[in-house]
């Protein structure tokens, strides 16, 4: 296992726009990647559509992220790649193998690639040979268990010229259900020389240096498990150094939740901001005392201050939990 392992935050749609990236990389997440852009949607989108300008930008705070493409044309891809790259504000261009989602699989795309190894092979040497910039895969086990190909698919993207691999360890018939294969991961990462990241029920501390333990990756990429949660990446990043892991408190978790908030508002505006963070509310304050009760009136309001007044009364409960 490397000394300073890659702390990643996967790219997740409709999530890791750059206010969660930022939040993220503060607490000591060292790698993100945007958002999936479409290829074919980008390359045909008029410059009046504000999708993916939202979709690429980047704060000037945070650490340059990778850019995550999807799509089932090698040419697409490479063309994407390759304008993508031209805009000089990604470290990496991440191809997406993985996601599960119908939407994307019925186009051939994402988890779908799983069933078309040459198709993967030709997608990711065009991109290649299409950028400067480092080349990353982002892939799952398989498409089932009877058809399990990540090792295959491993060799296939190191010999086309891939830089680093994240691995999830689940098929894409499983979406997100039972538990992900560490063990499997780990035996991709024997096969390669190139690195590779552990992707799948990192939740904690403890699951963190058991995963990295366990697989011998390069590192870990955190999705579900940073939803509301951007102080894992300190916990993280603390007991790999062998100190105290030091959970946030209801008023840190609160004021992360705000200036989350405040970043989104002044990026989008009032009325999206209201609507996105709807659900990165009900992450911050899930599992504590209320919760319930604020997710219900938070979807109610249509505005952030009203949402922070919600929080504020929220804050005050927790540290007079009989008041309730």
């Amino acid at each position: 296992m490397n000394k300073t392992p890659i702390l990643a935050l996967a790219p997740m749609a409709g999530i890791t726009d750059w206010p969660m990236r930022t939040l993220c990389c503060e607490m000591g997440c060292n790698y993100t990647t945007t958002e999936m852009v479409s290829a074919m949607g980008y390359l045909t989108a008029p410059d009046s559509l504000h999708v993916y300008r939202h979709l690429l930008a980047v704060n000037k705070e945070e650490p340059s992220p990778a850019v995550q493409i999807f799509g089932h044309r090698a040419d697409l891809m490479a063309r994407a790649a390759a304008k993508l790259s031209d805009l000089g504000k990604f470290s990496a261009i991440d191809i997406n193998m993985g996601c599960p989602a119908h939407k994307v699989n019925s186009s051939g795309s994402g988890s779908a690639l799983l069933k078309n190894l040459p198709l993967c092979a030709e997608i990711i040497s065009s991109v290649r040979k299409s950028t400067n910039l480092p080349v990353t895969v982002k892939m799952r086990l398989g498409w089932d268990d009877e058809s399990l190909c990540a090792i295959e698919l491993a060799h296939i993207a190191e010999d086309c010229g891939a830089d680093m691999l994240t691995v999830h360890g689940r098929t894409r018939m499983q979406q997100y259900s039972g538990k992900a294969d560490w063990q499997a991961i780990a035996q991709v990462k024997q096969s390669v020389k190139i690195p590779v990241l552990l992707n799948g029920d990192i939740v904690s501390a403890q699951s963190a240096l058991d995963a990295l333990s366990m697989s011998g990756c390069d590192g870990i990429a955190i999705g579900r498990g940073a939803l509301g949660r951007p102080f894992l990446f300190a916990q993280i990043s603390a007991a790999l150094a062998g100190k105290p892991v030091i959970l946030p408190t209801a008023d840190e978790i609160i004021d992360t939740a705000i200036r989350h908030g405040e970043m989104m508002r002044a990026w989008k505006g009032e009325r999206s901001a209201v609507l996105e963070m709807r659900k990165h509310m009900c992450w911050y304050i899930h599992g504590r005392s209320g919760a319930a009760r604020l997710r219900t009136r938070i979807t109610a309001v249509d505005s952030m201050d009203e949402v922070y007044r919600l929080l504020d009364e929220f804050r005050c409960l927790q540290k007079n939990p009989h008041d309730s």
